[in-house]
């Protein structure tokens, strides 16, 4: 039996990895079947994903539909099971009051259901690939063509004129960033396509950045959870992917208020000439942007032309 039971997990781990996935599909032996320890014995599972062995042990088969899917059962997916403040405090980052729940006018934490939206067949490798954690959603054209850039997921829901079913975002001004930001972020925004245009109100990147680089939506706005409004990072290690203190676990604070950012611009600018206050620091340790403590908004802004934006 013990044979049998670890011949049939090699068997329905190759079929899970079949394109590049671990979501079991009808080739699995037992589909449709709702006890994997029927065939599996726990101890055995996940010899080649050591990273995630022990807390799956530790869970026991709870955590099996959160990877794999329902198996053909209609099983709830528990994506939380793992994905929380406990187990995975790190993995992502997931605290603050305010989180990416699809709902402008409520704040709540996050669920299962929220998870499965973004990613919805995860390798979970612990390699982030965009184009395997992230849901394929549909362009504009309604293929789900493969992403060259992660913004170009936020950008298939942000938009102006090809929102997804059940995703819509309605109220909205038609400047708003919620919407605009696909055009804005293509042919205005400077932490956009339009790089390298030599236009900038000061000079100065902390490295490794540099003013033609192309940034992500996730450099600034955390997905999982934040303290701060407008899904703004409130900690250097949600965003700021290429600072080096990131890496080395150092946490950089980062508050937002009345539209001063000064906190959150300063990770990643700092000027090569001080000028005004840029020498004062900001409130997390940093300094390096002037107009300390002001509203960063009244010059820079998402998609203004004027000063470049944000």
């Amino acid at each position: 039996m013990l044979l049998l039971a670890a011949g049939a997990a090699a068997k329905g781990r190759d079929v899970s990895l079949a394109q590049n996935q671990v979501l079991l599909t009808e080739r699995h032996e037992g589909w449709g079947k709702a006890r994997c320890q029927a065939c599996h014995v726990l101890s055995l599972i996940h010899k080649n994903a050591p990273h995630i062995r022990g807390i799956v042990r530790d869970k026991g088969f709870d955590t099996c539909t959160g990877c794999h899917g329902d198996n053909g059962t209609g099983a709830r997916r528990p994506c939380l099971v793992c994905h929380n403040d406990r187990d995975l405090p790190l993995s992502p980052l997931q605290t603050g009051t305010h989180t990416h729940d699809f709902d402008r006018f409520e704040d709540r934490p996050l669920t299962d259901q929220d998870c499965l939206v973004c990613h919805q067949a995860a390798d979970m490798d612990g390699v982030w690939e965009r184009n395997v954690d992230l849901t394929r959603i549909p362009d504009a054209t309604g293929l789900a063509d493969p992403y060259r850039h992660e913004s170009e997921f936020c950008l298939r829901c942000h938009n102006r004129d090809h929102q997804q079913p059940g995703f819509a975002l309605r109220g909205l001004d038609y400047r708003d960033p919620l919407i605009a930001i696909e055009d804005d972020w293509r042919h205005i925004d400077t932490h956009g396509y339009p790089k390298g245009s030599g236009q900038r109100t000061y000079a100065g990147l902390r490295s490794p950045y540099q003013y033609p680089e192309v940034l992500a939506c996730t450099e600034c706005h955390a997905m999982h959870g934040t303290d701060n409004p407008k899904l703004i990072i409130d900690d250097s290690r949600k965003g700021a992917f290429l600072l080096p203190f990131r890496d080395a676990g150092i946490p950089v604070r980062v508050f937002s208020d009345i539209g001063d950012y000064s906190q959150l611009c300063v990770l990643c600018h700092q000027m090569e000439t001080p000028v005004e206050d840029a020498l004062i620091d900001t409130g997390n340790g940093l300094y390096g942007v002037h107009q300390v403590g002001t509203n960063c908004t009244l010059c820079h802004t998402h998609g203004r032309a004027a000063q470049v934006g944000l």
